[in-house]
Order: C-alpha cells, then structure tokens, then sequence
C-alpha cells in the first residue's frame, strides 16, 4: 500500500485527511504533540479500514523533529504538512517566544519536512505534497499578522517549488481553506472575531477538497465558492484598502 504522512493529524482538517487517506487506502503516519489521542485515532483507523497507522508523537516546532521524524518513517508517497497555529492580537503585545514558535511550527518545519522527504520522492519519479495554507495567504491580517505572513510564505514557497517539479513525477499543492469549524479558533481565540461570523466550512468539506486537488496534481485549491471570489477579489483591490478591511472582519464582534 502506499504510505501517506500527515501532520497535525490529532484534530481538525488534519484528522479528516488522515481519515480520507485510510478510506482510500493509504498506510497512514500520524504526527501530533499527544500520543494518546493519536493512538484513539490509529485504533479508529485500523479498525475501520485494514490500513497500518503508525503514530509520531512530537512537537514540530523543535529543531531536531522532522529529521526524526524522517529517519523513523524513510519514503512516502504523500506528505501533508497541516500543523501550524495563530496568535490573535497585536504583534507588539505577543513574547517573542511566541512568536518564534509560530514561525517554527507554520513554515521551517513545513520546509525542514519538505526538504528532507524530496529527494526519496524525485529518486522515485512519483511523490504528492500536500501544503495547507490559507485564504489568508492572499492578503495582510491586522490583528493576525504573523499568522498571516506565515501562510503567505507557505503559499509563495509551494508555488515556486511546484514549479521546479515540473517533469519530475512530484507534484507540490496548497490548500487554502477559509475559516474551518476546528480546533483553531480556541487555540488562537479568534472564536468571536467577525470573519468567524460570515459563515464557516465543515473540515471534512475542506479535507475533500484537498484530498482530490492533490491527487490531481492541482497547484492551489481553494476550498468554496465564496473563499474563491474573496482571494481573487483582493488582487485587483488596492492593497491599503485589503488591509483596513480585513482588520475590520479580524475585529471582535460586539
């Protein structure tokens, strides 16, 4: 069978893809910080569908984890790179740790895994990357600006290495989903912004989408009529005018 790994796979759009990939017959590797609630998942996806689940409890963020992760696993078919998180507020109000952390977790472990599962997939002339990024790629987020800025160099990245691929068998995608009912906005407490409000995707939906845009060899797939129209809209519109607009829908609602 072939191998799939997905990361932030314990909760949210990562878990609906660990799910998609053992539906379609995939061996799936699971990488998240609780070992526990990856081993009720592994047990879930075993169960339901003959696959062999192995589970990678580890914090991403830390410098030496994907080259573990790497040496543990060797080869695989398909790597998801879904982990990340956001912090919600001022840049000036956050501990510079937390924003290191950020940084880590939302881009260097994305190239670090990236980097180092290449070459097995090009030596192989056949390999799928699945980059999840966001709508909030296409535009600066007051209020979210780390958060933001690391999902626009994830997008950025993955479309110029799509690129370099061309005609080697691998294919690179990015998933830019809008706002996704998961675990998300608890973490970031972004649950009562007025973006959160306009309506939101299940993850299932959004982890479909991503599912046959990769299988596909899409470069971007954007999940959802709406989240379509808005990240076209915000390259024809002056970039002062995105930006005090998106801090408005970033805003608290009364």
């Amino acid at each position: 069978m072939p191998k799939a790994l997905i990361t932030g796979a314990s909760s949210g759009i990562g878990l609906e893809l660990a799910r998609i990939f053992a539906r379609e017959h995939f061996n799936v590797v699971l990488v998240a910080r609780s070992q526990a609630r990856l081993e009720e998942i592994a047990a879930e996806l075993g169960a339901g569908h003959g696959v062999a689940v192995e589970v990678i409890a580890k914090d991403l963020s830390t410098p030496d984890a994907a080259a573990e992760i790497q040496r543990q696993v060797g080869r695989v078919n398909v790597l998801v790179n879904n982990a990340g998180f956001g912090l919600y507020g001022k840049f000036a109000g956050f501990p510079l740790a937390d924003s290191l952390n950020l940084m880590h977790l939302n881009m260097d472990a994305l190239v670090a895994l990236t980097k180092l599962f290449l070459p097995g997939m090009i030596e192989a002339r056949s390999g799928r990357i699945l980059n999840v990024a966001s709508t909030a790629a296409f535009q600066p987020g007051p209020l979210m600006a780390l958060y933001y800025a690391s999902k626009a160099f994830v997008l950025s990245f993955s479309e110029a290495i799509a690129n370099e691929l061309q005609g080697t068998g691998v294919t690179v995608t990015t998933l830019c989903p809008g706002p996704t009912e998961t675990g998300f906005q608890a973490r970031a407490e972004v649950e009562d912004i007025r973006l959160n409000r306009m309506g939101m995707m299940s993850a299932k939906a959004v982890a479909e989408a991503g599912y046959r845009g990769v299988m596909a060899g899409k470069t971007i797939v954007i999940p959802g009529l709406k989240n379509k129209l808005g990240a076209q809209s915000v390259r024809i519109s002056p970039r002062k005018l995105v930006t005090k607009i998106v801090r408005k829908i970033q805003e608290k609602a009364p």
